[in-house]
């Protein structure tokens, strides 16, 4: 086969594996009771992975975010929290600014240096 035959399969293979997990969720979604102990326990792993997550970015990041100040990064957290609370637990409010906090600490410690 050809290489442009190769890359259509796979990417008909991924759109089947895509498409069949949706429609089993479809299937099975009003069967399911999501206050059951199962969906709590799932709710549960989700949110850990999520904080470790942050805390492994926060603590050893790795890549580029590896070269910025701890403070920065522990700072820029502080005020996306702050934000999102004083928001109303407005999500987007929250990441933008935590995220304009953390580029203005780089701009900032980049004037100083």
């Amino acid at each position: 086969m050809s290489g442009a035959t190769d890359l259509w399969l796979l990417m008909f293979a991924c759109g089947a594996a895509t498409y069949l997990w949706r429609g089993l969720g479809v299937l099975l979604s009003g069967r399911l009771n999501p206050q059951s102990a199962l969906f709590e326990w799932i709710s549960c792993v989700a949110y850990a992975l999520v904080a470790g997550l942050i805390a492994r970015i926060i603590v050893a990041p790795s890549g580029l975010l590896a070269q910025t100040a701890l403070i920065d990064r522990l700072l820029a957290c502080a005020i996306a929290l702050m934000a999102y609370r004083l928001a109303r637990a407005n999500m987007f409010v929250g990441l933008v600014c935590g995220v304009m906090s953390f580029i203005a600490a780089g701009y900032v410690r980049g004037a100083i240096q």
